[in-house]
C-alpha cells in the first residue's frame, strides 16, 4: 500500500489528487450524462479553444495570490489591449505579427503601471486593480468608441489555428499524433532521469513497477487525448491556443519551482518580513508578478479577439472572477504562499468541463453561474475544516513539493507546523538559500 500511494507523489495519502480526482469524476459523470458527447474529438477541441484564455489568466494570477495579492482588472486589460491591437491591423496597417507585440508591449506597460502603485507606493493590489478595472475598461470603450473592430485572418490563426497537415492521409492529423508521441518520450525520460538523481543522492527509491505504471498511466492518457484531437472534423487538429498554453504551463511550472524567482515568490506570500530579512526583494516581487499578471492579461485578450474574429467594448466581461476562481479551487491559500501552476490549469479545467457539460446538457446560464459558485464554495469550505479539523488538507497536499526540485511549495508538513496563526511562516522558516 505503501508503494501504491507512492504511485503518483512520493507516499502521500490519496487524498492528495482530490481535486484531480474531481476533473477526472466530472468528466465521467458528464461523458456518461451526455451520451458521450463529452469526448467527443469536437468537444474536446472547442473546449481548448473556449477556455484557453481563462487557463492563461489562471497561470499569471496563481503567481499574484501566492504572493498574496489579488488582480481584479485582467478582464479590462485583455479588453482594452484587445482593442489597441484590433485598430493597429485595422487603421495603422500593422502587419499582425506586429500587432501582437505591440499587444504584449501595451500589456508590459500597464502592468508596471499597476505593478508601481502595489510594489512601490504600497497601494493594496486590491485597490489598485479595481482601479484599473475601471480605467481600462473605460479605455477600451473611449478609444474604440463602443465598436466591434474586426481583425485579419493572419492573426485569427492564434485564436481559431490549428496544427496543420502533413505526410501521408492516415486518417488523423500526424504532427498531432507526433506532439503526443514526443510527450510520452518526456515523460519517459523524466522518470528515468528522476530515479538516477535518487539514486544518486542517496534516496530511497520506490519500486520499479510503479515508475512502469505510472509512466504507462500517464502516457496513455496523453495518447488517447493526441487520438481525439486528431480525430476531429477535417481541418481541426490541437489547436494553436493550446499550443501558447502548454508552452507557457511548462515555462511558468518551471519558473515556480526551479527558480530563484519562483522561490522568492513563495517566500514573500509566505511571510513577507522574514523573506526581507532574509535579502529577498519584497519590492522588486510584487512588481514582477504584478506587470506579468498583464501581460499575460494581453496575451489572453489578444487569443479571444482572435478567436472571436473581432474586438467588442464588453470584452473580458467577468474573466478575472473565472481566474481566480480556478487559482483557488486549484489549490492556492487565499492567505498567500500556497499554489502551484498545475493545480490552477486542474482548477479551470474542471471549470471548464462543468460548464461545457452542462451547456451541452441544455443547462440555463443562470443555472451555469450558481452550480460553478456552488462548487468553488464546496471545494474551498471542505479544505479549510479539514485543516481546521487537523486532517490533511487536499489542497495542501496538491501542492506539495515532490521532491528534486528547487521550488520554494510550501508542504502539507510545514502548512500545519510552521505556519503561523496569522497565514505566513516565522523567520526560521525561510531557507538559507534565499539570503543569495
Amino acid at each position: 500500500m505503501r508503494d501504491l500511494k507512492s504511485l503518483f507523489g512520493g507516499g502521500g495519502s490519496l487524498k492528495q489528487f482530490g481535486i484531480l480526482g474531481a476533473l477526472v469524476a466530472i468528466i465521467i459523470i458528464f461523458q456518461i450524462w451526455t451520451g458521450g458527447k463529452t469526448l467527443q474529438p469536437g468537444n474536446i477541441i472547442n473546449i481548448v479553444q473556449q477556455y484557453s484564455y481563462i487557463l492563461i489568466l489562471a497561470i499569471g494570477m496563481v503567481m499574484v495570490i501566492i504572493a498574496g495579492h489579488i488582480d481584479l482588472s485582467v478582464g479590462s486589460v485583455a479588453a482594452f489591449t484587445g482593442i489597441i491591437v484590433a485598430l493597429a491591423m485595422k487603421d495603422w496597417n500593422f502587419p499582425w505579427w506586429a500587432a501582437i507585440i505591440l499587444g504584449l508591449v501595451v500589456g508590459g506597460l500597464i502592468g508596471a503601471w499597476q505593478g508601481f502603485w502595489v510594489a512601490y507606493i504600497g497601494v493594496p493590489a486590491f485597490i489598485v486593480t479595481l482601479a484599473g478595472m475601471l480605467i481600462w475598461r473605460g479605455g477600451n470603450q473611449f478609444i474604440g468608441d463602443s465598436a466591434t473592430v474586426p481583425v485579419g485572418a493572419g492573426f485569427q490563426v492564434i485564436g481559431k489555428g490549428y496544427l496543420p497537415e502533413f505526410g501521408p492521409n492516415l486518417g488523423v492529423n500526424n504532427l498531432t499524433m507526433l506532439l503526443g508521441i514526443v510527450v510520452v518520450l518526456i515523460l519517459i525520460g523524466l522518470e528515468v532521469r528522476g530515479r538516477r538523481t535518487r539514486a544518486v543522492m542517496g534516496a530511497t527509491a520506490a519500486p520499479a513497477w510503479t515508475s512502469i505504471l505510472r509512466v504507462i498511466v500517464l502516457g496513455g492518457v496523453v495518447l488517447v487525448a493526441a487520438y481525439l484531437f486528431a480525430t476531429g472534423r477535417v481541418g481541426t487538429s490541437f489547436p494553436v491556443s493550446g499550443i501558447i498554453l502548454a508552452l507557457l504551463v511548462v515555462a511558468y511550472s518551471f519558473l515556480t519551482n526551479r527558480t530563484t524567482v519562483g522561490r522568492h515568490i513563495y517566500a514573500v506570500g509566505g511571510n513577507k518580513h522574514a523573506a526581507e530579512l532574509s535579502g529577498v526583494n519584497s519590492k522588486r516581487v510584487n512588481f514582477f508578478v504584478m506587470m506579468n499578471m498583464s501581460v499575460l492579461a494581453a496575451l489572453a485578450g489578444m487569443i479571444f479577439v482572435a478567436r472571436s474574429q473581432a474586438s467588442g467594448p464588453f470584452d473580458g466581461t467577468g474573466w478575472e472572477l473565472d481566474a481566480i476562481a480556478a487559482v483557488f479551487i486549484g489549490g492556492a491559500a487565499v492567505s498567500g504562499g500556497i499554489g502551484t501552476v498545475a493545480g490552477s490549469i486542474i482548477g479551470g479545467l474542471v471549470m471548464a468541463v462543468l460548464s461545457n457539460g452542462l451547456a451541452l446538457k441544455g443547462i440555463s446560464s443562470d443555472l451555469v453561474q450558481i452550480i460553478k459558485g456552488l462548487v468553488l464554495l464546496i471545494a474551498v469550505g471542505v479544505d479549510v475544516f479539514n485543516k481546521s479539523q487537523g486532517r490533511p488538507s487536499i489542497i495542501g497536499l496538491m501542492t506539495r513539493n515532490k521532491g528534486g526540485g528547487g521550488g520554494q511549495i510550501l508542504t502539507e508538513e510545514r502548512t500545519t507546523s510552521q505556519v503561523t496563526p496569522g497565514g505566513g511562516t516565522p523567520d526560521t522558516a525561510v531557507p538559507a538559500d534565499l539570503k543569495n
